[in-house]
């Protein structure tokens, strides 16, 4: 007992860890950059609140544990702005080498199952986990309407962009989500000031 929560302890305060990984996407205020724990909490709550968008086959429960976890690897391997140039395929290779160390730290039972739903998060396969992807896409893109462009403005990021990155990816788990999206974000480029286009 004494050894399983030892273990149990140490994964908590590894975690603890996520609330110093910078994200490229600021608060709604703008007033700074969110970082990835503040992040993973307020994915947690889009899920609680937007369960109505999610279709009928979503676990709702199961993908708030996918949120609650899926950054967890940036405590290793960092936050890669999805408009940052980054290279993807070494990007995979240290989250899957920051997977093995950080849920390495559980008791085995709790270690095959959190993976699991780090690794459902990952593959986007069930409609649970398209779900979890879908809001993962759209929080950002909300903060950055909020914020007077954020991460868009740093990235210099046209709607084209927008679309291409983020849209399908939102649209496959919730595609409400995505037509609500796509018509804030055609008003925000419609009202930008041209120097920032």
């Amino acid at each position: 007992m004494t050894e399983r929560l030892e273990q149990q302890i140490a994964f908590l305060n590894e975690a603890d860890k996520l609330k110093s990984v910078v994200r490229g996407t600021t608060l709604c205020d703008a007033s700074r950059y969110e970082n990835s724990a503040e992040h993973s909490w307020h994915l947690t709550l889009y899920a609680l609140v937007l369960a109505d968008q999610a279709g009928p086959d979503v676990d709702i429960t199961r993908v708030i544990k996918m949120l609650i976890l899926h950054d967890l690897v940036e405590i290793d391997a960092g936050d890669n702005p999805i408009f940052g140039d980054y290279d993807a395929q070494a990007m995979q290779v240290s989250e899957l080498a920051a997977a093995d160390r950080i849920f390495g730290l559980l008791p085995d039972d709790l270690r095959a199952d959190l993976r699991s739903i780090w690794e459902e998060f990952e593959a986007a396969k069930t409609a649970s986990a398209q779900f979890a992807k879908s809001l993962d896409r759209f929080q950002p893109p909300m903060q950055n309407l909020q914020s007077g462009g954020g991460s868009w403005n740093d990235y210099n990021v046209s709607q084209t962009q927008i679309a291409e990155k983020v849209g399908a990816k939102i649209a496959i788990g919730a595609p409400a989500l995505w037509a609500f999206a796509k018509a804030k974000i055609a008003t925000f480029f419609a009202n930008r000031p041209t120097d920032q286009t």
